[in-house]
This record gives structure tokens, sequence and C-alpha cells, in this order.
């Protein structure tokens, strides 16, 4: 006899939905503990996991923290995840995978190199203006001292540096051009930090204009920087 999709049921790994943001106050998103179909259970999961571990960090956040949360029992919380560790590792999985694809979608919408370059900045900005825990969590100050976990973290790092390498065409060998990418992941990141650090909330409905206005000021930096560079 089949098992209905409920909160006991098993379910495969679900990608982060980086809904609408919503003004919570820093607070923790909850629901009640009703029933709830097991994909929606698992969603509910990861958005408050991922609204802790970006406030608190991965040691300072517990299971309970996260099943207290939710309005779950730890019991159901590890019939959705086997550990803390696993919990973790999906949300910078799904959070990176959700990244990458915007990026590689506005990189491929764009007409010319200059617009790639600002379409993919756009793309990351749009990410750390609409959803700053998830950009907290990838790349914030509480990333674990954990060889695995920050290993994960730096994965990001390295897939994003790879996919702004083909955008760099000045007849420089490979690792000229991968430093340099590395160099605009770094520039992308550090403006991220101080934006987050330092923003006004920003207006529901301006979003977009936000991250496009952000990825305008370092896209004209870096084509200008580009346009400079040279083989050694």
């Amino acid at each position: 006899m089949g098992r209905r999709a409920s909160d006991d049921a098993e379910t495969p790994t679900t990608p982060v939905t980086l809904a609408a943001p919503q003004e919570t106050g820093g607070a923790v998103p909850t629901t009640t503990s009703k029933r709830l179909p097991a994909d929606r259970r698992r969603q509910q999961l990861l958005d408050v996991a991922l609204t802790l571990f970006a406030e608190r960090g991965y040691n300072a956040t517990t299971m309970d923290d996260t099943a207290e949360a939710a309005g779950v029992t730890k019991p159901l919380l590890y019939q959705h995840f086997d550990s803390k560790r696993a919990l973790y590792l999906e949300l910078v999985d799904s959070v990176a995978q959700t990244m990458l694809e915007a990026i590689g979608k506005a990189v491929a919408a764009a007409d010319g190199p200059r617009q790639q370059v600002e379409g993919g900045f756009a793309a990351y900005f749009h990410l750390v203006v609409t959803h700053p825990a998830a950009f907290n969590l990838l790349f914030g100050s509480n990333v674990p001292n954990d060889p695995e976990l920050s290993r994960a973290v730096r994965e990001v790092q390295d897939t994003i540096a790879l996919a702004i390498d083909p955008l760099i065409d000045a007849g420089l060998d490979e690792d000229h051009r991968r430093m340099l990418a590395y160099a605009m992941v770094g520039m992308a990141e550090g403006a991220s930090h101080h934006f987050v650090a330092t923003r006004n909330p920003v207006e529901r409905g301006t979003e977009v204009a936000e991250a496009g206005r952000l990825a305008r000021r370092l896209a004209d930096l870096a084509w200008a920087g580009l346009r400079s560079v040279h083989p050694d």
C-alpha cells in the first residue's frame, strides 16, 4: 500500500527555492506545526536552516534550534536530514546552484563581452540584494572552520571563477586568466560584504534596479581593467 506524501514520507534532495523576500525584521521564518506534504516540509526546514546558519553560523546553530524555529520535533527533522552537516551541505549546494544558474543564463543572454560582464554581475547582485542570508551562508564571516564544509564553500568560488574565465579573452595563458577571474570574484564578494553590512532595507519592487546599479558600477571597473590587460 503506497505511503502518502506527508511528514513521515521520504523525499529526494530538495533545491532551495529563493522566493521573493519578506520583511521579517530579522526573525527566523516559522510555520505552525500542522502537517505538510513532505516536499513542502523539507522546503520549510531548508528555509529556516538557511536563516539560522546565515545569522548564527554553523557552529552556533543546532538541530534543536532548527526544529524549534520550524515548529517541528527533532525526530521529524532527522527524517529529512541525517545530520546538521548534511543539512548545511545541501543548503550550500542548492544556493550555489541557484546563483550559478542565474549567472549562466544572464551571460548566455547577453549580446557581447561587455554585456556579459554586466549581466553576470547583475545576476550575482540580485541574489545579494534579495537574499542576503543566502550570500552570508556562502561568503559570510561564519563559514565553518571545518575541512569538508569550508571546502564546499571554496568550491562555489572555484566554480564562479571557472564561469568567468572564458569571458577574459585577451590572449592570456590559462594561469593568467584564472588569476584575473578570481580577482573578479573577490571584487564582487567584497562589494557585496560592504552592501550587506551598510545597506538600508531595499524597497520592495526595486531589487532588480538596485542589483543593476551595483552591477554597472563593478562592470565599469572590471571592464576598464580588462581592456588594459595584456600578456606578460
